[in-house]
């Protein structure tokens, strides 16, 4: 009788442990369908206070924090006029600050993540966004490392090569640019997203939207 009540307790308790992870799953996937719809600073900046709170409410799940800052690095990338070589500081280090936090808190729950690194790049270009000519020299290492370490950890990630065609993409040919060698990567990125498997349905899956985009300047 008591073994009986003793598997019948299991049986909840693990009914409850799926019911509460299906809960979570249900909820990102609410979120994540809306994540390309964004248009504005305001509404990346509260889709990451979205993904925080479900971060803060699971406590042990990487993916919420990590999309927080995703849509932080967004946000401050809409906060500053393309081409801007001035001191804008003031306006992108808060949140560069608060995306590195979010990534933080990701990185603790998530050791040793390709994903985690390909983000933290981000994160560097987006301080270094903030007063380029002042910070290229230490930004642009520290967001070239984080890229290798994603690389070392999983060469086939596709986002990878899309951050790589960016960098070479927007870089003057004068300090290394080359639009050629950007739609080399960009294609390897492409055909990588054939082959690059989700571990479920809410693990990132950005990017290839933007890869067909630039191909099709090329044209």
């Amino acid at each position: 009788m008591k073994k009986t009540l003793l598997i019948a307790a299991l049986s909840l308790i693990g009914l409850a442990g799926f019911a509460q992870g299906d809960k979570f799953e249900g909820a990102m996937k609410a979120k994540l369908e809306n994540i390309d719809k964004q248009n504005t600073v305001d509404d990346w900046k509260e889709m990451a206070n979205s993904f925080e709170r479900i971060g803060d409410a699971e406590k042990t799940q990487w993916l919420p924090y990590y999309y927080a800052s995703y849509c932080l690095i967004q946000a401050g990338y809409g906060s500053t006029t393309p081409g801007e070589m001035g001191d804008n500081s003031q306006v992108i280090d808060p949140i560069a600050d608060k995306a590195e936090i979010l990534l933080n808190k990701a990185e603790a729950l998530s050791k040793d993540n390709a994903e985690i690194c390909i983000v933290r790049k981000m994160v560097h270009g987006l301080r270094m966004m903030g007063n380029p000519m002042a910070r290229y020299m230490t930004e642009s290492p520290k967001a070239a490392a984080a890229l290798e370490k994603a690389k070392a950890l999983n060469a086939d990630n596709p986002r990878i090569y899309i951050l790589e065609a960016q960098d070479k993409y927007f870089t003057p040919e004068q300090f290394g640019g080359s639009k050629e060698e950007a739609k080399v990567l960009f294609e390897k990125a492409l055909k990588l997203f054939d082959t690059f498997k989700l571990v479920s349905a809410i693990y990132p899956n950005w990017g290839k939207p933007s890869v067909q985009y630039f191909l099709s300047q090329y044209k």
